[in-house]
Formats: C-alpha cells, structure tokens, sequence
C-alpha cells in the first residue's frame, strides 16, 4: 500500500521541462517577400541563447555568403547583411540553448520580385 501512495504523490512532483530553442519568429518573416534589401536579419527563439555556440549565414541563390557574423542578445539572433540585390535568399540557422540543446534550421526570404 506505500509504495502505491508513493508512486502516486511522485506523479504530481514538478518535473523540470527540457525545452529547446525553436525559432518563434523573424524579420524578415519566413518565405516573405520585401520591397526593399534589410540591413540586418533577426530571428527571435522561445528560449536563451548561448553566444559562442549560436549562429546563422545568409546565402544568395549562387551560394555566396551575403551575410557578417551573427550576434545574440537574449533570445534574439541579429545577423548583419551586406546589400542585398534583388533575389531570393536562404538563411541557414544553427542555436544552442542555455540548457545545452542544439536545434537547427534554414528558410528563404526574397528582395524585390
């Protein structure tokens, strides 16, 4: 009969949650379309960031890197941009979490057109 009670008061503890870092949103949105070419790419993600281990790159359609080296500020990635020619672009992301989880992704964003 105790180790029922037990098991059953241990099913209510708090159990801490494990996130990882998701990328919740970014400027320029992902798949959008923007009139003008932005200075700089921001990513906003549900958890902190780790400064040394997070970063992103943005490429034109011929692969080069149009892109300055990422900075984070919380949970937000800034990524500055060289000038941008009309065009579509693929933003490679790559963030580890305060809590050490690594998560990754990439979408495209187009000037002009």
């Amino acid at each position: 009969m105790k180790s029922i009670v037990i098991i059953a008061l241990l099913c209510f503890l708090p159990i801490a949650a494990q996130a990882h870092a998701r990328l919740n949103h970014a400027s320029p949105r992902v798949g959008s379309t923007v009139a003008a070419a932005p200075k700089e790419l921001s990513m906003w993600f549900t958890e902190k960031l780790e400064p040394a281990f997070s970063t992103a790159e943005v490429r034109n359609a011929q692969g080069a890197v149009q892109s300055g080296k990422a900075r984070v500020d919380g949970t937000v990635l800034h990524v500055p941009l060289q000038s941008l020619s009309p065009g579509t672009y693929t933003v490679n992301w790559r963030v580890l979490s305060v809590d050490t989880h690594r998560t990754q992704g990439s979408f495209t964003f187009t000037v002009g057109h």
